[in-house]
């Protein structure tokens, strides 16, 4: 049997997606471009899948671009690796910022290129202390992509980011943990079940304000205060009509924990 260069689990609502070709870093192939952003597509539209955590199986997170099956199409001047970023690399991040639920990175190690972004797109990061981001597109004459040069600066900086991408200059966990890059750094045994039980945990919570967050967040980090405010009124209409809100307010009122159904 193949084995598959994606695995997805469910748990406690919460959906694992595995980028699994650990013998390559999981490095980025077409083929699991496109299993990726078919996953992160089915996990949005499925109301079973509350959360959504990203990993890579073995000792990577992800080496971006797989560099030996682009060059073989560079060589056979075949187009596809001018349009993998329409195709491929921008339905991905916009799959995982668009999430209606929150997506976390589970970073048990090495982060570089289109892998790197991927984290960055995500809404929170866990990283294994053994991780280190890498931005080396310079390095084999590119740009940055996959959406790295508008959501890096807004984690770390607008210098911190331009000295990533000029000077591929790496960074380790402990680095990326004080510039706010990740949110936790832990042994690398430790990063996916923590991940797991962060995403349980919002998993059982309001699910459809965590949406509402995403939108607001999101459509106010490129937009001027008024369009801001704009984007917070329109969500929180949203957000207040929902169940889960007056079930909150009915237990606040009650003093009991509340119990949110997502919707």
């Amino acid at each position: 049997m193949t084995t598959p260069v994606l695995i997805a689990e469910d748990a406690e609502g919460v959906r694992t997606l595995t980028l699994n070709r650990p013998e390559s870093f999981n490095s980025l192939t077409v083929e699991l471009k496109e299993a990726l952003l078919a996953a992160l597509t089915a996990a949005g539209a499925d109301a079973a899948v509350r959360a959504v955590v990203l990993t890579g199986a073995g000792k990577a997170f992800c080496a971006g671009q797989d560099l030996k099956e682009h060059v073989a199409l560079l060589r056979a001047d075949d187009p596809a690796p001018l349009s993998t970023v329409e195709r491929h690399y921008n339905p991905i991040v916009e799959a995982i910022t668009g999430m209606p639920k929150p997506v976390i990175a589970a970073v048990n190690g090495m982060a570089a290129g289109a892998g790197a972004s991927f984290a960055y797109a995500c809404d929170l990061r866990i990283a294994a202390d053994s991780a280190r981001f890498l931005m080396a597109f310079a390095n084999v004459g590119l740009t940055a992509d996959s959406g790295a040069a508008w959501t890096l600066p807004r984690l770390i900086g607008y210098g911190r980011a331009m000295e990533m991408m000029l000077l591929a200059k790496p960074v380790t966990a402990e680095e990326a943990l004080r510039i706010g890059m990740v949110g936790q750094v832990l042994p690398a045994a430790e990063v996916l079940p923590a991940a797991r039980a962060v995403a349980a945990r919002m998993a059982a919570g309001p699910t459809t304000a965590y949406a509402m967050i995403k939108e607001a967040m999101l459509a106010s980090a490129g937009g001027t205060l008024g369009e801001g405010l704009a984007a917070e009124g329109r969500t929180q209409a949203h957000a207040g009509g929902t169940a889960d809100h007056r079930e909150a307010v009915e237990a606040f009122v009650a003093k009991r924990e509340p119990r949110f159904a997502g919707r």
